[in-house]
């Protein structure tokens, strides 16, 4: 139960923060700003260095269940490519696990603890596999090879799929993947770029709130 709930918290926010940093430190306040802003999705890749670190602090003050507004939000981690960072990761707190690629040990793991797993897919076959192994999101990556319309063509033969387009999902076009049958979207420097150059990191939340609002927008809310 606690997976399909996860599962539907995930799709009804609609919008995951995937965030990279330099030390496990930055990327807790980067996550803390997207929160603040009303990204509750947080993904923690595992190319920054102590992620785990990261992982588990922002789990400890974070809670997908939590009825407080304040101190609700989904950690999970990004970026994974084996079973072995999987199982480390959801021992820290990780509430559900993307990979950039589609790894079937790390899918059957994620399966085994029951934890949202989401692999990184380019081709009908990958994600037919990816559906056949269990997966309950499969992320389009990298989103900015293909537009909106591919969702369109990935539902003709395979209606079932829940797409989370990553990787080139903008403001401009945001609203065109949800309506195109995205289920969510992922995004990653757009939203921290901006406020690392200035070494601003309010600009986090300010661009959240508007990633957020768009949604709410595309969605009709």
């Amino acid at each position: 139960m606690k997976k399909l709930q996860l599962i539907q918290k995930i799709t009804e926010e609609g919008v995951v923060a995937v965030l990279r940093g330099e030390t496990p430190e930055q990327v807790v306040e980067m996550a803390e700003q997207a929160i603040a802003g009303g990204i509750k999705v947080i993904e923690v890749t595992m190319t920054v260095p102590f992620a785990l670190k990261a992982i588990e602090t922002l789990s400890r003050k974070y809670s997908w269940d939590s009825q407080d507004p304040s101190s609700y939000a989904i950690i999970g981690v990004g970026t994974v490519l084996d079973p072995e960072t999987a199982r480390a990761a959801i021992l820290s707190g990780a509430q559900f696990v993307v990979g950039p690629c589609l790894n079937r040990d790390t899918v059957m793991l994620c399966n085994r603890y029951r934890i949202p797993v989401m692999p990184g897919t380019m081709t009908i076959k990958e994600i037919q596999e990816a559906l056949e192994l269990g997966a309950d999101i499969v992320k389009l990556f990298p989103g900015n090879l293909y537009d909106p319309s591919m969702i369109k063509a990935i539902k003709g033969p395979l209606p079932q799929a829940n797409i989370m387009p990553t990787g080139g999902v903008s403001l401009d076009n945001l609203g065109e993947w949800i309506k195109a049958g995205a289920v969510a979207v992922g995004i990653g420097s757009d939203l921290t770029s901006e406020a690392l150059k200035k070494n601003d990191f309010s600009l986090i939340a300010q661009k959240a709130a508007a990633y957020k609002e768009a949604y709410l927008q595309a969605k009709g809310r």
